[in-house]
């Protein structure tokens, strides 16, 4: 990138995306900052569970001062674009439904598909911006062979986050830049030091940005709460996979698949949670062994390498974040779904969050277990 370009970089107020900044900068690019304003923090303090202040998350208002504090350090314009309304009907609201009906939401999916790559790309655009760029661990590719822009893993494999990015359509990377796609983190943060940044050193935020402490059950409770809504009846039957009824539990919500601790039955050997059934309130319950499934189906699919699956294609499928890819066949079964049909059994497959398709080094895209 030889050429100097007007380039908006989010700035998350972490490490990542201010080196980009800086980064960018230093290359002889006008760039501008922007950071989106997306949950206060403090709504819901004073409810049960709820602290009175958060640290170290994304988004939060210490990482809007860090990021603005980034902005003047490095001398570049930066603005805060608020999308709370936007957050939370997009992000939050399917979020706390999706847990109510007994399924496991990836909100960070949710909040790239919706806001940082849709509004933010709008907002990058108004002001003049021919590219967004961001601190996620990805790289973006234009493949002339195929004349497709692809999606492909970062360097640093262990702070891969395609598996969070496989919503992105041809237009939003065509218009994106992953600076540190070629980076380690540890080269980050040198370059961090380098370039004078004082949060060089801070530590990455791990957990949902809207849920502090990680406990999403006091979330659930507080926000329908604030909400004035009454908790919805949840509670049910814990049975086996033969439809045994062997106890009662108090919501489904209190569950997700592979769970082992707080059951609330006493058997002579472990139980693990097999499927929630939000029609029918059930939570089955089996041995180890029954959590094993050689087949998923996915429906709301977004293909990045091609623009269509005419035959079955051999793949290596990642069912959550932190799960190693498997070796799988993918066959398109409908107008919007696709098997997946691991060589192996892969253990607790979990209805809600997505998979997510390679070759390689190359996303060919994913969708959303159902």
């Amino acid at each position: 990138m030889t050429t100097p370009k007007t380039i908006a970089v989010a700035m998350s107020g972490g490490v990542d995306s201010s080196t980009v900044a800086a980064m960018l900068r230093a290359e002889g690019h006008q760039v501008v900052g922007l950071t989106m304003q997306l949950w206060n923090q403090r709504r819901l303090a004073g409810h049960a569970g709820m602290p009175e202040s958060v640290q170290g998350r994304c988004c939060s208002l210490d990482d809007v001062y860090d990021a603005r504090r980034v902005a003047e350090t490095i001398g570049i314009p930066y603005y805060v674009v608020n999308h709370e309304k936007r957050f939370e009907r997009d992000v939050v609201r399917p979020f706390v439904e999706q847990y109510l009906s007994g399924r496991t939401p990836i909100p960070c999916s949710l909040c790239n598909n919706h806001l940082k790559f849709d509004q933010l790309l709008i907002v990058a655009q108004q002001i003049g911006a021919d590219v967004l760029a961001t601190g996620h661990y990805a790289r973006v590719e234009f493949d002339p062979k195929v004349s497709r822009w692809l999606l492909k893993r970062p360097a640093d494999r262990s702070k891969d986050q395609t598996y969070f990015l496989f919503g992105l359509t041809q237009e939003q990377l065509s218009r994106t830049l992953f600076p540190l796609g070629r980076m380690t983190k540890p080269e980050v943060r040198d370059l961090a030091r380098q370039h004078g940044l004082a949060l060089a050193e801070k530590p990455d935020s791990q957990e949902i940005c809207f849920v502090p402490g990680g406990d999403y059950k006091n979330f659930l409770d507080a926000y329908l709460a604030e909400q004035g809504e009454s908790f919805p009846e949840t509670a049910g039957e814990l049975v086996t996979s033969d439809g045994r009824v062997i106890g009662e539990h108090s919501g489904i919500h209190n569950f997700t698949v592979g769970q082992r601790k707080g059951l609330g039955v006493a058997t002579g050997s472990p139980l693990y949670v097999l499927q929630i059934k939000g029609d029918t309130r059930q939570v089955v319950v089996g041995d180890q062994e029954q959590l094993y499934s050689k087949t998923l189906l996915t429906r709301k699919i977004n293909l990045i390498s091609s623009d269509e699956l005419a035959h079955a294609m051999r793949v290596a499928v990642k069912i959550r974040h932190r799960h190693e890819a498997a070796a799988a066949t993918i066959q398109q079964t409908g107008a919007d779904e696709v098997l997946v049909a691991f060589d192996e059994p892969q253990r607790a497959i979990t209805p809600g969050q997505a998979a997510v398709f390679y070759n390689g080094d190359i996303v060919v895209g994913g969708g959303w277990i159902s």
